[in-house]
């Protein structure tokens, strides 16, 4: 794992392996970013010229290596894009820091230490830059070979102008370095493969962080999710050799108020099941699993925070797949809220498991419901790979996490509930069905899931289904595969709600 250090030392007098430095574009010239003071002294203030003249712009996402002059004790200068210089007066935004401490990092795979003297005006510039240093620096190698010609990720992040013993500069680093930490919790067990990390395994990972940061487990087996009537669980994990499980996590505090819930799907390899995914649909469904992998993680970081909110996690864990023993199109399963289900479409089988989870956790009575899922394909074919969906029965609640999800640099849009889709989810024999009109499908997934959330509670759903897993060239901060998508959102939001603001 990189390490994190906050030092008051010199950009000319600290030793690493290279120093990040900022530029940016003002008008039609380059210029250096605050921070970088004595490294454009070293190169008698032409560092902007020289950068200009090997083609740098300023752009985000860009990356520029030259070796270092005379009175750096670090041998290479990383000069990283940070798009438009701010007007005078104001400051470059969280999430242009993040970015670019996120590509500077990536860069610097194989570097044992790294200074980053990018500008530092207050404590979110530092909780930003370490986050994005620290969450460029993922690599997923578990099941590679450790050649002597493989590169590591950047050993160590030394933060410049961050005072370690300022108590605000501290707080901001160790909350950076939590949330990091748990973001890449979640991205590798999104990575795992499916043969490794099946619902069982899944849970034992659970039980594992929950013995080290004294957080309360309980896990559900298929015995008793029989016995408790758990029907849409066992409906989408019935054709699968591992059972499913159901994961109860709880973190609480002396001091919370509010409780704050959080349901995740937790698919370990959604196949369809009988309804089978065609090929090139397939390959990586391993990912199906990241709305319980965030939920995993944030409850574990608000442990690590201490943040005075209760944080219950649920963990519906299934591996769909299809057998003579699986679920078939036209069966209906009782649910654990007593309502039918007929399932039309086996690959639609997110929202069967989330359904009993939910219907569990509002048995609890908590302050609010927060649902989250890689669902459907409707929502990244509406919003694209980059963006979640927010869904809620509560129109304030819904601004809310949206504002904040902007805050943390995740991209969200709100979207509806229409009432009029419900009835294309009618069916003859059950309840209700499993499906309904295929256009605008990732708000019918939503109106399925407001069934099961308890009467009077606050409740959202985030589908994650674009963001998840990014199957492009890494880019910023985020690395292929795994993302940890909505951790970072779901985390403000336990805190917004520790402050009474939710």
């Amino acid at each position: 794992m990189t390490a994190l250090t906050l030092s008051t030392a010199g950009a000319a007098t600290l030793r690493a392996d290279a120093l990040v430095v900022g530029v940016a574009k003002s008008g039609k010239t380059l210029v250096v970013a605050p921070g970088a003071e004595a490294v454009d002294k070293a190169f008698d203030g032409r560092l902007a010229a020289v950068l200009e003249t090997l083609g740098a712009s300023g752009a985000e996402g860009e990356a520029t290596k030259l070796p270092a002059p005379a009175g750096l004790k670090a041998p290479v200068v990383l000069a990283v894009g940070l798009g438009s210089a701010p007007e005078d007066g104001e400051s470059y935004a969280a999430e242009t820091l993040r970015r670019a401490a996120g590509t500077a990092a990536r860069v610097l795979t194989g570097a044992k230490k790294a200074a980053f003297a990018l500008p530092i005006g207050d404590p979110e510039d530092i909780s930003a830059i370490a986050e994005g240093a620290l969450l460029g620096a993922y690599a997923y190698t578990v099941y590679q070979e450790a050649g002597k010609d493989a590169k590591k990720p950047l050993g160590e992040v030394a933060l410049l102008g961050a005072k370690p013993r300022d108590k605000a500069h501290k707080a901001a680093s160790e909350r950076a370095l939590a949330v990091a930490e748990e973001i890449n919790r979640a991205r590798d067990l999104i990575n795992m493969p499916p043969n490794d990390l099946t619902p069982a395994a899944f849970a034992a990972a659970a039980q594992a962080a929950g013995k080290e940061h004294g957080l309360k487990v309980q896990v559900l087996d298929e015995k008793a999710l029989a016995k408790g009537g758990y029907g849409g669980i066992l409906g989408v994990g019935v054709g699968s050799d591992n059972p499913p499980r159901l994961v109860r996590i709880a973190y609480t505090h002396s001091k919370a108020e509010k409780t704050l819930a959080l349901v995740g799907k937790g698919i370990t390899y959604d196949s369809g099941g009988i309804s089978l995914k065609p090929a090139g649909h397939n390959e990586t469904m391993k990912c199906d699993m990241s709305g319980a992998a965030a939920v995993f993680s944030t409850v574990v970081a608000a442990a690590r925070l201490g943040l005075e909110v209760n944080v219950t996690g649920w963990l519906a864990l299934a591996e769909n797949m299809p057998s003579g023993s699986a679920t078939r199109p036209g069966d209906v399963l009782r649910m654990y809220s007593g309502k039918t289900v007929e399932v039309l479409n086996t690959d639609a089988e997110g929202r069967l498991v989330l359904a009993d989870a939910l219907t569990r956790a509002s048995e609890e009575h908590p302050d609010a419901i927060v649902d989250v899922a890689t669902l459907t394909g409707a929502m990244v074919l509406a919003l694209g790979n980059r963006t979640f969906g927010i869904m809620a029965n509560d129109d304030d609640y819904r601004s809310a996490i949206h504002e904040i999800a902007g805050e943390v640099g995740e991209q969200s849009w709100p979207m509806p509930l229409p009432s009029d889709l419900r009835k294309g989810m009618d069916s003859p024999t059950a309840d209700i069905a499993n499906m309904g009109e295929r256009m605008g499908g990732g708000l019918v997934a939503g109106l399925f899931l407001q069934e099961f959330v308890g009467e009077g509670i606050t409740w959202a759903h985030l589908d994650i289904a674009g963001p998840a897993f990014h199957e492009g060239a890494p880019y910023g901060y985020t690395p292929k595969g795994g993302t940890g998508s909505s951790v970072r959102t779901l985390v403000k939001l336990a805190e917004r709600t520790a402050a009474g603001e939710l």
